[in-house]
């Protein structure tokens, strides 16, 4: 019997409306799953990131989530467009066979999305 089903990162956020902005404008997560001051969920296809607040930059700028995506190619496209490519995490086929690009936020969050090759 397979008990996990699905991982939902819960990252660090110094701003929960800058936040989940950022998110919605930059990248395409569509669905608010839930938001006051201090947490936040969103969503974005099969996705879902949840935020916390905290008032510290160190969580945030030492946090990272990997979301494995379909057309990684046309992702890192819309990435690049909204100008939110992490300038050391270009789109690079790795040798663990998977292609794969990373995003910082506002916060430093980094996330990264991968494609088997």
């Amino acid at each position: 019997m397979e008990h996990m089903q699905i991982a939902v990162p819960v990252l660090a956020s110094l701003n929960i409306d800058r936040t989940v902005e950022f998110y919605q404008t930059k990248l395409g997560f569509n669905r608010i799953g839930y938001k006051d001051k201090d947490y936040a969920v969103v969503c974005r296809d099969k996705i879902e990131i949840h935020f916390w607040k905290c008032n510290n930059k160190i969580h945030p700028k030492n946090t990272s989530c990997y979301i494995r995506v379909k057309d990684v190619d046309g992702l890192y496209e819309e990435m690049k467009q909204a100008g939110v490519v992490h300038p050391n995490g270009p789109l690079t086929d790795q040798p663990w066979n998977i292609r794969e690009f990373a995003i910082l936020d506002e916060d430093g969050n980094m996330i990264k999305f991968g494609e088997n090759l």
